[in-house]
């Protein structure tokens, strides 16, 4: 099943657009949202596949929306505005709806989105043997040589869609390499690295400051903790900290 939300401002247009998604068997939809701060929520709670969102709405709109996720899903633009297109093709978008558009349209539209995933969790299956691995290091295949990576130098790991960064202790730049961030954190050590975002694993020994609910690597990098991952942290940080 491919997870969805749907996003418009207009309440009619997201009534038929949330219609049209519960005629579609592959596709399961979960949230209809007003608005993209609404949206964000539900981002930042869940694994999300892909997001028809409209364009023109008030106070963040659909390109804007789509322009600040760090990790981006599959994007379908639904709008009444042609002049639009350009754009949301300069952002990626996979598909490109027009209102009024049939079921037809929308079907197809979907389609493109599910063998895009396809095509995807295929590529990720064939590089799952993208990472070799002893007690202390990883080899990871990134711009075309394979790199070893010290597992305790490593400080955190962010998600990018089907890469995934690897922030090396040390080093200017990340290695990215094709790879899942599940299968990643599965090599892991678990008593040492902790997922806690759907697009972060931290080296727990890296830590050295935490406010607000943000892991502060180096002083200006903020690590956020999802709301699926907080009681799991907070849980680890109170057993450590002293006093109140």
């Amino acid at each position: 099943m491919i997870k969805c939300i749907a996003i418009d401002d207009e309440p009619l247009a997201l009534t038929q657009l949330t219609g049209y998604i519960s005629r579609v068997p592959f596709l399961q939809q979960v949230k209809a949202c007003q608005d993209a701060f609404d949206a964000m929520e539900v981002l930042a709670a869940e694994e999300i596949d892909l997001i028809f969102v409209d364009i023109n709405m008030p106070d963040l709109n659909g390109l804007d929306f789509v322009r600040s996720l760090v990790v981006r899903p599959l994007i379908i633009f639904t709008t009444a505005y042609s002049e639009y297109a350009i754009e949301g093709f300069k952002v990626d978008a996979i598909d490109y709806l027009l209102k009024p558009f049939s079921f037809q349209d929308f079907l197809k539209a979907a389609d493109k989105a599910r063998r895009q995933l396809e095509y995807q969790s295929s590529s990720s299956s064939e590089n799952e043997a993208n990472v070799f691995n002893d007690e202390s290091s990883l080899f990871v295949k990134a711009d075309y040589k394979i790199v070893r990576i010290n597992i305790n130098d490593i400080k955190y790991v962010e998600c990018m869609s089907e890469y995934v960064r690897i922030f090396i202790e040390g080093e200017d730049k990340p290695v990215m390499t094709l790879l899942s961030m599940r299968k990643l954190e599965e090599r892991l050590p678990s008593g040492q690295f902790m997922r806690v975002h759907r697009s972060y694993i931290v080296n727990l020994k890296k830590i050295a400051e935490i406010s607000r609910l943000r892991i502060i690597f180096d002083g200006n990098v903020y690590i956020p903790i999802g709301e699926n991952y907080k009681d799991k942290f907070t849980e680890y940080i109170n057993r450590l900290c002293l006093g109140k």
